[in-house]
């Protein structure tokens, strides 16, 4: 293949943003995601960074954290965390992204404890607001590293809740909009099946169903219309090497 993994994992984050839409950038990769995206097939897509900035194209330089100095230069916005959440809860961010060091087959995600919360093996940074991104933004898209440890039948604490055990789960805890729309791994693209559980969507090139399953801790079910993933474009690759030449996030 003439890209990374982590190449495609931004493109294929990418494709998951329409055109117009207010999308809330996570950390590493979706902030080269965002990028992908406006600069390809969303020209009018905004980016709200979760330090507080609003910016209507992304940053031509490599970020290491959504505060360096070149995505504050040419902001349209620099306010407060605070106030982009206030924006978030009014409903008016269309997608979130955030990552993990677990998720479970209902897509909840875990930042906070491996182990018992009481007494953990590991304690983790916790939410940063990625509990606030998951229950109020219209849909959450999840990107991760594909490995059994991490996707686990149930996740040890749920500080970015999913679908919780299922089904209605959501509307029965009083959570008012969005829910997993995807989640983007190192081996595929997953989305909710029956009963809200995730279901694979599509395999990334060079990849074996058998493969994804046994780095799944959950019986994992392909998707009625499972394809394999679409390599990026030249043209997608332009802009992730623009901005990340020596492929630090994505190398």
């Amino acid at each position: 293949m003439d890209y990374t993994t982590g190449e495609l994992m931004v493109v294929a984050a990418a494709r998951e943003i329409q055109d117009e839409e207010v999308v809330f950038v996570g950390m590493r990769l979706p902030m080269l995601a965002f990028a992908v995206a406006k600069r390809t097939h969303a020209p009018n897509v905004v980016g709200f960074y979760e330090c507080g900035i609003v910016r209507d194209f992304p940053s031509e330089q490599l970020l290491y954290t959504m505060g360096d100095t070149p995505n504050i230069e040419g902001a349209q916005w620099c306010t407060s965390t605070n106030h982009l959440m206030f924006l978030m809860q009014q409903g008016n961010v269309d997608c979130g992204f955030i990552g993990g060091a677990e998720i479970d087959r209902f897509g909840n995600v875990n930042t906070s404890y491996i182990g018992n919360h009481n007494n953990p093996k590991v304690k983790l940074p916790g939410s940063g607001g990625a509990a606030d991104i998951a229950g109020l933004s219209n849909r959450l898209l999840v990107i991760m590293n594909h490995e059994k440890r991490r996707l686990t039948e149930k996740v040890d604490y749920i500080t970015s809740p999913g679908a919780g055990e299922g089904g209605n789960w959501r509307e029965e805890q009083g959570i008012p909009r969005g829910g997993i729309g995807s989640l983007i791994t190192t081996l595929g693209v997953m989305r909710p099946g029956g009963n809200n559980e995730l279901e694979l969507a599509s395999i990334h090139p060079g990849i074996a169903l058998e493969e994804v399953k046994e780095n799944t801790g959950w019986d994992l079910k392909a998707g009625n219309n499972l394809t394999e993933t679409d390599p990026p474009k030249p043209e997608e690759l332009d802009v992730i090497r623009s901005i990340d030449p020596d492929g630090f996030w994505t190398g």
